[in-house]
């Protein structure tokens, strides 16, 4: 059985576990010669908010600043000497990280999709969730899940 990588998405949401899973990607796609796809996903501030009346900046606003943001730090990345010789493709997209994941891998043919986890437990998994947990339920592809080496695993 041969094993053909032509395209890796990697997730980006600039924390240090997405740069540990951004190492992995790299590190696959060079020996394949795999095309590298970055995504950052803009949550929507209003999905986001418990109260309609908050204070806050009008969503408009706020998401286009978020993406304008994200799209800014994306240029930046990844490091160049993990991406020598790597065609890199950086896009950004507003929604349900989750969801925009698993669209994003449908819509471009990815064969493979490197996620970080945080490693969250008891309470705060159960209300915050975990993207990672969804993309490996929905995926369209084989999804490598990469967890920081200072999480221990706990039994609940």
């Amino acid at each position: 059985m041969t094993i053909h990588l032509k395209r890796i998405l990697a997730p980006i949401d600039f924390s240090d576990f997405s740069e540990l899973s951004l190492k992995y990607a790299c590190a696959l796609a060079g020996p394949f010669g795999a095309e590298l796809h970055l995504l950052h996903v803009v949550q929507d501030l209003v999905a986001m908010l418990p109260e309609p009346g908050f204070a806050f900046p009008p969503p408009g606003d706020y998401v286009e600043d978020q993406r304008r943001c994200a799209e800014e730090m994306m240029a930046k990345m990844p490091d160049l000497a993990w991406t020598e010789g790597l065609a890199v493709v950086r896009r950004t997209c507003q929604g349900p990280p989750f969801l925009e994941i698993i669209r994003y891998a449908r819509e471009h043919a990815i064969d493979l999709i490197v996620l970080s986890t945080h490693g969250r437990s008891g309470l705060a998994h159960v209300l915050l969730g975990s993207v990672a947990e969804k993309v490996v339920r929905k995926a369209p592809c084989p999804v490598l899940t990469v967890r920081s080496p200072d999480h221990t695993f706990e039994l609940p």
